[in-house]
Formats: structure tokens, sequence, C-alpha cells
């Protein structure tokens, strides 16, 4: 495991708080009463089956979804507040989806200094100083330039990537970040979300990869039927399951 693990631990700066979450669409019930914290530096990776309402938690978690009931603070924000200016918010969440939503008619660094310049009043020369050092970090220095039609699909998630960061997010979050990508790019991604752990940024990821939600996790929650199944180290999820439920899933996938 690696020494990333340590970053999370119980006395950290909640960054996240979720009380009772539930989450309907019309009579379906998604996610019935989850309560989850996150906190600074911590790695959570959330894995279970198809349907489990993972993505669905996931978008609640930065108000892309609006939960039925309970509360969700992120940063001393409640999200349930109308008072609370919900775009301030999501300045600080990160959000990298499955697919990557860069526009297509912008070049690569204009893609990452765009909400920096609107939204955090940047001048063209401090964005760009940001988006190159960003670009560095994800291995597309020579990409600046280019339009994102003729970049692959791994190059295309790590620019996402950086335009998250671009807006310097307390937290971020993924949702399959590697799941739309050809299986020689999925590697390269997440080699880019591995140093991010490495570097203490607290994420939120929902995964298939096992492999690597046992490697950089500090912590794993294994959802199913819309609850929190089960949660722990990846020592213990992995290694030492409880539940016959998550047996039965590690059974399919491992």
């Amino acid at each position: 495991m690696s020494e990333n693990c340590n970053h999370g631990n119980n006395d950290g700066e909640v960054i996240i708080d979720v009380k009772n979450l539930h989450k309907n669409y019309g009579h379906m019930e998604v996610i019935k009463g989850v309560d989850l914290t996150v906190r600074k530096g911590e790695v959570i990776c959330i894995i279970g089956p198809s349907g489990a309402g993972k993505s669905t938690m996931l978008r609640c978690l930065n108000g892309l979804e609006q939960a039925s009931s309970g509360q969700i603070v992120v940063n001393g924000h409640d999200l349930g507040d109308p008072h609370v200016n919900i775009d301030q918010v999501r300045e600080q969440v990160g959000m990298v989806f499955q697919h990557f939503n860069l526009f297509n008619n912008m070049s690569v660094i204009d893609n990452i200094t765009l909400a920096p310049k609107l939204v955090h009043k940047e001048t063209d020369e401090q964005a760009r100083e940001h988006a190159m050092a960003l670009l560095k970090t994800v291995g597309l220095a020579e990409k600046a330039d280019v339009m994102p039609r003729s970049l692959s699909g791994g190059q295309k998630q790590r620019v996402a990537i950086a335009r998250s960061l671009a807006m310097r997010p307390k937290v971020m979050l993924f949702d399959e970040a590697t799941s739309a990508l050809d299986p020689e790019m999925v590697g390269d991604v997440l080699e880019v979300i591995r140093e991010l752990a490495e570097d203490g940024m607290t994420m939120v990821l929902v995964t298939h990869e096992m492999g690597f939600a046992r490697e950089v996790a500090t912590r794993v929650i294994f959802t199913d039927a819309g609850v929190i199944e089960e949660e722990g180290t990846p020592d213990e999820i992995f290694n030492h399951p409880k539940s016959e439920r998550l047996k039965t899933f590690l059974s399919k996938v491992l």
C-alpha cells in the first residue's frame, strides 16, 4: 500500500459531511440513507455493482443532483440551504467525468484557463502559467496549443483533470474516470491520479479499477442497492470482507 495512506486520519479537517442522504427518481429510491465523512487528505474509492447508486452519490456531493432528503455539507456550506451559492461551492469541488466534456472549439490551454479567468479573475499570464504547470503535471505540456479533437481519449481525460485542478479545488471527485478509455490508456490517467494522491489531494473516486483502489485508497466503500454495505481500509475490504454481498462481488471482479 502506498505511503499516502497516512494522509487521511480521523483528526483531519472535514471537507464533506453527508448525513442520511436519500435520492429518489419518482418512486425509485436510488440512495437509501447514506452517511459519509471525507477528511482532508483522504482518498476514498467507492466500489460496487452497476446501479448501486455510486455515480448518483458523487453527483449529489457537488450539487449536480439535488438530494431528496438528508444533509450534505461541503467545506462548511450546507447544499440544502437556499442561501448557499452552489456555484461558489462547486469552485472548491473539482469533478472529472467518464466523458471529458472539453470544449472542442478551444485549444487545450484555453480549456484550462477559461474558468480561472472568468471566476477567479486571473490575468491571461497568471492563468496560462498555472495551466502550463498543470499540463506538465499530467504529461501534456507539448499539447497546450492543439485542439482537443487531435488528442487520444487518455490525453483528453488528463486535460480534463488539469482543467479541474486549475480551479484549485479542496476536493476532487472522479466518476469512473477511466471507464470510457481504451485499456492501454487507462494507466496514464491512473498515474496522474496516483500522483495527486501522493501530493495529499483529497479525492473521492467511483471506480472499477480494483487494483488501483487497493493501492491508493485510504478507505474503500462498497455500495450496493443504494446503501453502504461495508467500508474499511483496502486490506479490510479486499482481504478480509465481512458481508456475503461484498464477498460475492469481489469473487466476480478480482
